[in-house]
C-alpha cells in the first residue's frame, strides 16, 4: 500500500492517558474504555478488563478492526482496504481517543502507528502488556529500524510492517490477529463456565477441591482439615458432580484452568 507523503511537522499535543470523558465534570464514576470500564483516576495500565464473559459471548459478534494512526489520509486508506475484504473498522488518531471509545465486545485487532502524538504505539504495548491485557497488534511505521520490530515482536505483535508495505501483507497479518484474539476468547469463554460452577460450590467443598486435586487421600485430607473420613467423601462426591468431572484428572485440568493453586 502506498501512502501520502506527510507535509510539514505534526503537531505536537499532549495528552494524560484519560481523555475528555475523564474530566471532573463526568457525570458518571465509571468509563467505558476499549479495554472495558474504569474508574476516573485510575492509570490506563490499571484499567478494569471488558468482563471476560460478555467478550467471550460476542464470539460471533463481527470482527472489527482498530486503526489508530494521526495521519487523516492514512486512516481512510486503511480503512478503505480493510472495508473491501468484508470487515468492520473504526480509525483513530490516538492512544487516548482509542481508549476513550470503546473496544468491541467481539473479535478485535489492533492496526498501530508506531509514532503517534503523545504516547507512542510501543510505549502503548508495553503497558499492555504489563497489565496482562491480551489485544493483538500489527504495528505499521513510515520510519523503522531493527530495535524497533525486535521489541515490537518481543512484546508480542503479530507484524511489524514499514510504509509502503503490500496491501495482502497487511490483510494476512489481520487474519492472524483475529484468529489468535477468537482463540483467546474461546479459552476465557471455557474459564469462565468452570468459574461458574466454581462458584457453586460451599467453602468447605472449594477446600476439599484444593486438597483432592494435589493428590491427598480422603483419610490424609480428613486429617488436615478436622473432619470425619466419610464427610471428606461426600465432599469430594459433590465437588465431582457440581465441577462435572468425570475423572480426577479431569479435575486437575480444571483446578490448573482456575489456578486454585494461585489463589
Amino acid at each position: 500500500m502506498s501512502f501520502p507523503r506527510r507535509t510539514g511537522r505534526r503537531r505536537a499535543r499532549a495528552f494524560d492517558g484519560y481523555g475528555e470523558a475523564n474530566s471532573p465534570n463526568s457525570p458518571s464514576l465509571f468509563e467505558r474504555t476499549v479495554l472495558g470500564y474504569r474508574k476516573r483516576g485510575i492509570p490506563s495500565t490499571r484499567l478494569v478488563a471488558v468482563p471476560l464473559l460478555q467478550r467471550a459471548l460476542a464470539m460471533t459478534e463481527q470482527p472489527t478492526i482498530i486503526i489508530v494512526d494521526d495521519d487523516a489520509e492514512v486512516r481512510e486508506a486503511l480503512s478503505s482496504l480493510i472495508r473491501s475484504v468484508g470487515l468492520q473498522t473504526k480509525a483513530l488518531a490516538s492512544v487516548p481517543e482509542f481508549l476513550n471509545e470503546g473496544r468491541p465486545d467481539g473479535p478485535t485487532c489492533l492496526v498501530l502507528d508506531v509514532r503517534l502524538p503523545g504516547q507512542s504505539g510501543l510505549d502503548f504495548q508495553r503497558e499492555l502488556s504489563a497489565a496482562n491485557i491480551h489485544v493483538p497488534i500489527i504495528f505499521i511505521t513510515g520510519h523503522g529500524d531493527i530495535p524497533m520490530t525486535v521489541q515490537a515482536m518481543k512484546g508480542g505483535a503479530i507484524e511489524f510492517l514499514t510504509k509502503p508495505f503490500r496491501d495482502q501483507d497487511l490483510l494476512d497479518s489481520i487474519q492472524l490477529g483475529l484468529a489468535r484474539d477468537r482463540a483467546w476468547l474461546e479459552n476465557e469463554k471455557a474459564v469462565a463456565a468452570l468459574q461458574a460452577r466454581f462458584e457453586t460450590l460451599t467453602p468447605r467443598e472449594r477446600e476439599v477441591m484444593a486438597l483432592v486435586v494435589t493428590g491427598r487421600l480422603n483419610k490424609q485430607i480428613a486429617n488436615d482439615i478436622g473432619i470425619s473420613e466419610i464427610t471428606v467423601k461426600v465432599h469430594r462426591g459433590q465437588v465431582m458432580r457440581k465441577m462435572k468431572a468425570s475423572s480426577l484428572p479431569t479435575l486437575a485440568r480444571m483446578a490448573d484452568k482456575l489456578n486454585l493453586a494461585g489463589q
